[in-house]
């Protein structure tokens, strides 16, 4: 295996940690004049290659390289919770049009449609809105309800799935960002997405880590 190569936040997240270690990642992120989500990747990466610890409720220390650690072994360890990014959640009773200015305004592919109790009902993506748009229709008066799709075409994932698992659903499914969900009794609430930008950006990272 080829020796780890930190990069510099990096470097500097194992200095802060080695001087004051335990330290939770608030305390870390504050110091860096950062927040806690930016710092998440490299807290995952650096805890997935043997640099550093953590305990619940306890925080992070530092626990040296690692040497057995192969990258691998690490990419199998990264958990979508890590690298997910905020979900763009619209109305069920929202017209196509809005949506497709939504869609703009907000830069993403796709639309996590939701009920008037935050529960997921469906997803939008841009081929969906697109196919609707080229028809005659009124797009001001069509509730994007009508041309979500809806479960069980729906595919998702939780905070604590793999993100290697994640991946593959992405390109299983064929879709641009899959919802990140907890389940509940009453439903699926929504609280993120994962992307393939977020997949890349992920691995991107693990690379560098590991100087590949």
């Amino acid at each position: 295996m080829s020796p780890i190569e930190l990069n510099k936040r990096q470097d500097t997240i194992l200095q802060i940690v080695k001087e004051n270690g335990p330290i939770t990642g608030e305390q870390i992120a504050e110091r860096l004049n950062l927040t806690r989500a930016t710092l998440r990747p490299d807290l995952a990466i650096l805890t997935m290659a043997g640099y550093l610890d953590a305990r619940p409720r306890v925080g992070y220390f530092y626990s040296g390289k690692k040497t057995m650690t192969t990258a691998s072994e690490s990419m199998m360890n990264l958990k979508v919770g890590d690298f997910q990014s905020l979900p763009v959640v619209v109305s069920e009773n929202m017209t196509v049009y809005d949506a497709i200015v939504q869609l703009f305004l907000e830069d993403v592919g796709t639309l996590f449609v939701v009920d008037d109790q935050s529960y997921l009902q469906g997803v939008l993506s841009r081929k969906d809105l697109l196919r609707t748009s080229i028809g005659t229709q009124e797009l001001t008066k069509i509730p994007v309800h009508i041309i979500m799709s809806r479960m069980p075409n729906i595919v998702y994932c939780k905070k604590t799935d793999s993100l290697i698992g994640a991946a593959k659903k992405l390109i299983e499914r064929q879709v641009d960002s899959l919802p990140v969900v907890n389940e509940t009794e009453k439903g699926l609430e929504i609280v993120g997405r994962l992307t393939k930008t977020n997949v890349t950006k992920a691995f991107i990272s693990l690379a560098e880590t590991h100087d590949l």
